[in-house]
């Protein structure tokens, strides 16, 4: 099956579907909590392809790799150290090998490094833009069809993100922040900051991932509209996480309930829906669902 270029997909559709949560999905089926969700890359593959399977026929028109923290830095202190290539064009593999005979395209996730730049932290820029080019090569070279940053709260390394992977490929990329403080980042980042300052670094689209609540990310989204003409992309979580008695979070939106929101981010300008933690695949059945009636029903 020839496949339509992301770009091309986005300009045939009014919305796309984004698929759920990887690290909350997984853990659901038997990942320790606290394990990186890249060791079953290697060592659970078909748990991995098993969950973008269920993705995709829920709908997903994109899957993400299990790359989230495959970065060279970020793998350091685990047991991956030194695997990054490996866990990198494995992930993409498994996520092509889980869209196979589908439409759905394959993006390769990569987050931030879980450290700050100096002076605020121990992280030379120089180091961190030559992680993200590593990062972007190996997902690159391993046929993924775009990159996606995303999870950013500092726009420095947003920038340094970009750069490095500019420096390796010409790959579609879509820079996403989560606004874990309700409408600002960790670092304090609003999200019109976002949209003036990432907007012109060559992103082919915007948005906003992970974050708080329901309403806390709609907020952000519109602030982040309103200073973007880029393409938004939506992932927000299926709610705020409570811990249930065995400490394991869980999340209270229903799929229903989330669903029942979609209507309302595509009027807001929503092109990329989807969902981050707690989203399952019932969800993302449900999100779906109210997508492609936006296709029929543009009006609603």
């Amino acid at each position: 099956m020839e496949k339509r270029t992301f770009l091309e997909r986005m300009s045939e559709r009014g919305t796309l579907v984004l698929d759920g949560a990887t690290g909350t999905n997984l853990q659901s089926r038997g990942l320790t909590k606290g394990l990186p969700a890249e060791v079953w890359v290697l060592e659970q593959p078909e748990k991995i392809i098993g969950l973008a399977q269920d993705f995709v026929a829920a709908g997903a028109d994109i899957i993400l790799t299990c790359t989230f923290g495959a970065s060279s830095i970020r793998l350091e202190h685990t047991s991956l150290n030194g695997k990054g290539e490996m866990v990198n064009r494995r992930a993409a593999e498994l996520a092509q090998r889980a869209v196979e005979g589908t439409p759905a395209l394959v993006a390769g996730s990569i987050g931030p490094t879980g450290q700050l730049l100096k002076p605020l932290g121990p992280l030379d820029e120089t180091d961190a833009i030559r992680s993200f080019a590593e990062q972007a090569r190996y997902l690159a070279d391993a046929g993924v069809d775009l990159l996606v940053v995303e999870t950013q709260f500092d726009l420095a390394e947003a920038k340094a993100a970009l750069t490095g992977i500019q420096m390796v490929t010409n790959l579609p990329v879509v820079c996403s922040f989560s606004f874990d403080r309700g409408t600002r980042t960790m670092m304090g980042v609003k999200p019109a900051q976002v949209g003036n300052e990432i907007s012109p670094l060559g992103v082919a689209a915007i948005g906003i991932n992970c974050g708080r609540s329901l309403e806390d990310n709609q907020k952000a989204m519109i602030e982040l509209r309103d200073s973007t003409s880029l393409p938004i992309w939506f992932k927000p979580n299926a709610g705020l996480p409570q811990l249930d008695a065995s400490g394991n979070p869980t999340y209270d939106i229903s799929p229903e309930a989330m669903a029942a929101k979609v209507p309302e981010w595509i009027s807001i300008g929503a092109k990329l829906i989807g969902g981050c933690c707690g989203t399952s695949p019932d969800h993302l059945a449900a999100i779906a669902k109210e997508v492609h009636k936006s296709q029929l029903f543009p009006s609603r």
